[in-house]
């Protein structure tokens, strides 16, 4: 059995499967009481200034808490995380890498899960009944999605519940009855009073209070575009096609059908996207921008943190234009 950091989602059924740990390094490092520590450690390890703060988060994070290996996507996520690895091995820590196949070729993928599950050691006779126990958790995360839609849920409980789908906190069954909790709970409340509905597209914000703000302006966030598809959102594929549907790892024109319909489907009436400072998909802002036909405001984050009073600025006067 290892303890393994994920530098973002991944297939986690062989995970599960080989009866390992996975464990998402940018939840750790986000939800830690000082986050700014694992941003500096690295940069003092030599990380330059001018690079991703979540990078240097995920090496230290991964330093620091005792994993036995580290799982990264060195295609389909994150242009440093081939870097990233080189660094983490040269430390001295395993690294496994994967790779999403940019054409989207089933057999490719194929290839690569076989080639995962091999370096996992996975139990093959534990992967049918690990895959339905991971569809049983992916279904609550989807209702708690729809209870979003619904306005039962604020935007930052189905941020919380989407983003942990990518580990299941480490344990599937803590996840499932958390989850179990939680919905019973949201059924029984009042609905959610808000001014605008708001989507949110792009990475998880590296600003810790982003959806407390737009709460606290009148803002309901009815959608999480990339938690959600880390909840691989796809009831009727099977477990390897869910990874092929899903739309981050792959090209923007797959992320805009995506977002283009939820549009539509969750009467959204604005658009934010986070971009993150020194990010290659910085680069996509402008067709994204030029593909969708309602207001887009973009907010740029680097550093770990509250939001500046600028960013504050440039949100409520969106709003303000929204209303």
């Amino acid at each position: 059995m290892m303890r393994i950091g994920l530098t973002t989602t991944v297939p986690v059924e062989p995970i599960f499967a080989g009866n390992h740990i996975p464990t998402d390094l940018n939840n750790i490092f986000i939800t830690s009481e000082n986050p700014e520590y694992y941003v500096e450690k690295a940069e003092v390890d030599g990380f330059p200034y001018n690079s991703c703060s979540w990078i240097k988060g995920l090496y230290s994070v991964a330093l620091n808490k005792g994993f036995d290996a580290v799982i990264g996507v060195v295609r389909g996520d994150c242009s440093n995380t081939e870097s990233l690895l080189d660094f983490l091995s040269f430390k001295g820590i395993k690294v496994i890498p994967f790779s999403f196949p940019y054409d989207k070729s089933r057999k490719k993928l194929e290839d690569e899960i076989k080639r995962f599950i091999e370096l996992l050691e996975s139990n093959e006779d534990n992967m049918k009944n690990t895959i339905d126990i991971v569809d049983k958790a992916r279904r609550l995360a989807w209702i708690i999605d729809e209870l979003t839609l619904k306005d039962l849920v604020s935007g930052l409980e189905n941020h919380y519940y989407l983003v942990n789908t990518s580990d299941f906190f480490g344990d599937i069954s803590v996840y499932i009855k958390k989850a179990e909790n939680f919905i019973k709970e949201a059924n029984n409340r009042n609905k959610i009073e808000y001014n605008l509905r708001i989507g949110y597209i792009g990475v998880p914000p590296i600003f810790t209070d982003i959806y407390n703000f737009l709460e606290k302006n009148g803002v309901h966030v009815v959608f999480n575009e990339v938690q959600r598809q880390f909840s691989m959102p796809f009831p009727e594929k099977d477990w390897i096609d869910k990874y092929l549907e899903y739309t981050y790892p792959y090209t923007v024109q797959d992320r805009l059908r995506d977002i283009k319909n939820e549009i539509g489907k969750r009467k959204i009436e604005g658009i934010i996207h986070y971009v993150q400072s020194f990010c290659h998909r910085q680069i996509i802002d402008y067709i994204i921008k030029d593909s969708i036909d309602i207001p887009v405001l973009t907010i740029e984050g680097n550093r770990p943190g509250v939001l500046d009073e600028r960013t504050k600025i440039r949100i409520e006067s969106f709003i303000d234009m929204l209303l």
